[in-house]
């Protein structure tokens, strides 16, 4: 049996630029953190005894016989690209609703194939596991999604993260003193709206006619380097929060699907009790608002969204680990263990 636990993620500059279809022609960048809050995936080789030879179990349960037959399009997919011959049995649990702007999507793929490589008895690396989660999610599911989620959830950390046009991707870390990551954590509060959405959804009212955003997008991208210099000066770090409030009035002006009236006035109502930026997270439209409030006021902004659930939060280091490994014990070599789960029987 093997769980692997893999991060979730917060986006805070450059969102937009990480979509292929724009940084293979401009290049891209975004600078992103993982957190402590995770998504887990339990795998295990099913025993011989089962009249299904797979089982899945998620927001519903599903027991079938090929991979074709599962109706989680991740699951298939993933094990369409690992061409799993064995029975299986996967679980998975989250300690953060899907389709709420968290990455979830992409830490679910990250963390199945880095589990399912354990089961294998392979190790791959953090920029494998990155690349093939974006193949997978791009190229085999079709989703909408950029390709920032996959390495976040992969390496961990708060990075810079490059998008060559060449097509490759540079993972270059910010090395920020302890005092001063304590400090950029402390000002940072993380609320749920409760509203749930396709990410893709909303990314596909922008990203389809991504040079016609070229202005806003270049801006975005302008200020990943900005947020940098901020967080390695000396100077107040209230300038990355006010970089915070820019980088999401030009986001909003992506597509009428990237905020909302009611968004809207939770910003608005934060601002108006202390906090200094803030952003939806993800492609927007709803999940989790992202704030930048000073620790004095935070009191303040707590109990004007008196109705969303906060949701203390702290960065991440380690990326997708696997946290439980045993070797199978059981002896079932007198059995068919090596009948195919796929291919129509």
């Amino acid at each position: 049996m093997v769980i692997c636990r893999t991060p979730f993620r917060i986006s805070f500059f450059g969102g937009g630029t990480d979509y292929p279809s724009w940084y293979l022609e401009h290049g891209g960048s975004v600078l992103a953190t993982a957190i402590n809050k995770y998504c887990y995936i339990t795998c295990r080789y099913l025993p011989p005894f089962f009249e299904h030879r797979l089982r899945v179990v998620w927001s519903r349960i599903e027991n079938v016989q090929t991979y074709r037959d599962i109706q989680h399009p991740a699951v298939r997919e993933v094990l369409r690209f690992l061409d799993f011959e064995r029975g299986l049995e996967i679980h998975h649990d989250g300690d953060l609703p899907a389709r709420s702007g968290m990455g979830s999507s992409s830490s679910f793929v990250v963390g199945l194939l880095h589990a399912l490589y354990a089961l294998k008895g392979e190790m791959p690396g953090k920029h494998r596991l990155a690349m093939e989660g974006i193949r997978i999610e791009q190229d085999m599911i079709k989703e909408t999604v950029g390709s920032q989620d996959q390495v976040s959830a992969a390496y961990g950390g708060l990075n810079h993260i490059v998008f060559h046009r060449s097509g490759e991707i540079t993972v270059r870390p910010v090395t920020l003193t302890r005092e001063r990551i304590e400090e950029l954590d402390s000002h940072l509060m993380l609320f749920y709206t409760g509203i749930k959405r396709t990410a893709s959804d909303v990314a596909k009212s922008y990203v389809d006619d991504l040079e016609a955003r070229g202005k806003q997008l270049d801006a975005l991208n302008g200020q990943v380097d900005r947020a940098i210099e901020i967080l390695s000066g000396n100077k107040c770090i209230c300038g990355f929060g006010e970089l915070l409030h820019q980088a999401w009035t030009i986001k909003r002006t992506l597509s009428d699907m990237v905020s909302s009236e009611y968004v809207d006035g939770l910003y608005q109502k934060a601002l108006d009790h202390g906090a200094i930026g803030g952003k939806i997270t993800g492609a927007g439209g709803g999940g989790f608002l992202l704030l930048f409030v000073p620790p004095s006021a935070q009191d303040r902004v707590r109990r004007a969204l008196k109705d969303l659930l906060h949701v203390p939060f702290k960065f991440q280091r380690a990326g997708s680990e696997i946290i439980f490994y045993e070797l199978e014990r059981e002896d079932y070599s007198q059995l068919d263990l090596d009948r195919p789960v796929h291919g129509g029987r």
